[in-house]
């Protein structure tokens, strides 16, 4: 048996490439899936900066080339696994809507559309077929790409494009769909209990509230369960809360405890009634624009509302920078080798994931339904703004289902 999958997987070439933003874990799937690699005679292609690696590179220039394709050994891998972010570094590129031609590509003919956001229309173009040319060029017979709900769209794209695609999910928002678990979410959790545990006493020295901010844009599981863990309010971009009350609630915990202080986190998408976050910047090729501190604006208004004194920590980057724990090491690792497990049987279009707390491989989520959300009605308590600690017998170890 063993020698019949050798045979099948000799001589492959696979690609490997992270996209999105960075997270503790990366590099254990890369170094996981290019020893894996070795042991089966097959060759692994690092991509770097993600789809921009294969939307931006010049395969006759031998500069350009050096940029973005990197050859995978156990020699340049050997210690990666040890620290965080990703060895192939990343991008928020989007082959499918390119604001403008890379230099590569000019003078080429792809298909372009006009697309229209808040009022301001642009041009993009979907440049699959010089993808598709250079994976060609690269003589790749699969690709692993590794990311968030934004570049595992892409990868969803390509598989129906034909290519052998394999996804594994990661992101600290973990709301990827069809998986209950994405790397990096556990150690983000982890720094963020840490780091609170931490200014509990500074905000209790000063008698103050303090207001932490968390990455959450579309769904708030980080600040859901680090609330959960901390035993602090949160507020999560699912739920439009009462301003009023959050503050009452907060001026209550702050009244009943001894030393005087109380806590809330908010997720970066978090908003009450009459209150729209406010962004900046352009929009990234998803779509996204940064969002302003919604923190800072709680601060304000709870300023203004009672005259109590905030301290506001921005938490967000700091969680996905360093290596990873324990749980996202495992996780990686398990991906990695289950990644190589179906291509080793021949198959695509899928990805890595935990399904009622069990390791799975599930189809590559549809774009079009966006990021999994928080089920409010069994996760979070309205009235209250903290996580339900009720009715848990059943469920898996990470408390919701894909």
């Amino acid at each position: 048996m063993l020698l019949g999958k050798e045979s099948y997987m000799a001589k492959k070439r696979i690609g490997i490439l992270t996209g999105g933003g960075d997270v503790p874990g990366l590099n254990s799937v890369i170094k996981s899936v290019v020893y894996r690699g070795s042991e089966l005679g097959c060759e692994v292609i690092g991509i770097r900066r993600g789809w921009e690696g294969l939307t931006h590179v010049d395969l006759t220039d031998p500069a350009s080339r050096a940029k973005y394709i990197l050859p995978l050994n156990r020699e340049n891998t050997r210690t990666i696994d040890r620290t965080g972010g990703t060895f192939l570094h990343s991008s928020r590129t989007n082959p499918t809507k390119m604001k403008k031609l890379p230099p590569a590509l000019q003078g080429q003919k792809f298909d372009a559309r006009e697309v229209t956001k808040k009022g301001v229309t642009s041009t993009a173009f979907d440049v699959t077929p010089g993808v598709l040319k250079n994976i060609e060029s690269l003589a790749l017979d699969c690709l692993i790409a590794i990311g968030g709900d934004d570049t595992l769209s892409y990868a969803s794209e390509l598989d129906r494009q034909g290519m052998k695609v394999i996804a594994v999910p990661k992101t600290m928002d973990n709301d990827v769909r069809n998986t209950e678990y994405c790397i990096g979410f556990s150690t983000a959790i982890t720094r963020a209990m840490g780091a609170i545990d931490r200014q509990r006493t500074t905000v209790a020295s000063h008698e103050r509230i303090g207001i932490f901010r968390v990455f959450g844009r579309d769904a708030g599981y980080t600040a859901l369960y680090t609330a959960y863990v901390t035993g602090v309010r949160c507020c999560i971009p699912e739920c439009k809360v009462d301003l009023q009350h959050l503050i009452d609630l907060l001026l209550r915990d702050k009244r009943d405890n001894p030393s005087n202080y109380s806590l809330v986190i908010l997720s970066e998408g978090a908003e009450w009634q009459g209150y729209t976050v406010k962004e900046y910047g352009e929009a990234d090729a998803f779509g996204h624009r940064k969002k302003m501190s919604v923190a800072e604006d709680l601060s304000d208004e709870i300023k203004r509302v009672t005259g109590e004194e905030t301290v506001v920590s921005d938490l967000t980057y700091d969680l996905r920078s360093g290596s990873p724990d324990f749980v996202d090491r495992l996780v990686a690792f398990t991906f990695a080798g289950m990644a190589m497990d179906a291509l080793e049987e021949g198959k695509s279009g899928l990805m890595t994931a935990i399904s009622e707390g069990r390791y799975a491989m599930v189809r590559i989520p549809d774009p079009e339904l966006g990021p999994r959300t928080v089920d409010i009605a069994s996760m979070y308590n309205t009235d209250r703004y903290r996580p339900q600690y009720s009715h848990k017998i059943g469920l898996p170890v990470f408390l919701t289902h894909q």
